[in-house]
């Protein structure tokens, strides 16, 4: 019976995938290791991240009062060669119900959002100083109403509040101003209207003159950080910051300077 001749190596083929896998085992475990040692600086790194993040957000909770840490997130790789020179160079904030207890008409912060370039500590630790910063306040329509006394809400023209007020005998009004930002970090409300079927008492004006003639101040700001515009949106202000060499101190000594220039 004739039996066709094997081809050349052809007795060899039940051999090659084994001499193929004992080839690609040296490959596959070099790779291995440079991936390791590539990731392992990236590992460092994203500690010393969280590190510095944890110190940044429990420092800035005691500069401004927070009831919880807020968010912060250290940009830029790596991280580690910012840490050595002193300097990060962008950092970003979120923090949340910022108080103000030492105004006479006291307006919290809702939820503050920061951007600091080139963060950097005192020598003495005492201090934080940027050198720049931009940030958006949000403030809700209830702090803006309890600082006011009154409740209001959006109004219907470009940074127009509302309220509605009922006077005894004179019935109801509709009164509205605008919110603008004026210097110091501090609210003003311009050119309030009265709209009723009535006329408003003059003793009723003389009480919406007090309420809108002073503005507030906002408290806890960092030093540095001024107030730039003001907008209205359905549930509260928008107030947007923006500085330079802005500076971040312990909450005892930004009480004091509060406390100072309230007094002069």
């Amino acid at each position: 019976m004739y039996r066709p001749r094997r081809a050349y190596g052809a007795g060899d083929a039940t051999s090659q995938p084994h001499t193929s896998r004992k080839h690609r085992r040296p490959v596959v475990i070099a790779l291995a290791a440079l991936g390791a040692l590539l990731l392992v600086p990236v590992v460092v790194d994203r500690v010393a991240a969280a590190r510095v993040e944890s110190r940044t957000a429990k420092a800035f909770q005691e500069g401004m009062d927070t009831p919880e840490r807020p968010d912060v997130h250290v940009r830029g790789f790596p991280v580690l060669t910012q840490m050595a020179a002193g300097t990060l160079r962008h950092v970003d904030i979120t923090a949340h119900d910022i108080p103000a207890d030492e105004s006479s008409r006291p307006l919290p912060v809702t939820e503050l959002d920061l951007t600091l370039d080139d963060l950097r500590k005192s020598d003495d630790d005492g201090e934080a100083h940027a050198g720049s910063a931009e940030g958006t306040a949000f403030l809700s329509y209830t702090d803006v109403s309890n600082a006011l006394g009154l409740e209001v809400s959006q109004g219907t023209g470009p940074g127009q509040i509302s309220a509605k007020v009922s006077v005894p005998f004179a019935g109801d009004f509709t009164v509205t101003a605008t919110a603008s930002a004026v210097s110091g970090n501090r609210i003003a409300f311009k050119d309030f209207q009265v709209a009723g079927e009535g006329a408003l008492p003059d003793a009723g004006r003389a009480v919406l003159n007090q309420v809108f003639d002073k503005p507030i101040q906002l408290q806890n700001m960092p030093e540095g950080l001024h107030l730039r515009s003001l907008t209205t949106r359905a549930d509260g202000l928008t107030a947007r910051f923006s500085g330079k060499s802005v500076t971040f101190q312990p909450a005892d000594a930004s009480r004091s300077d509060s406390r100072q220039e309230t007094s002069a």
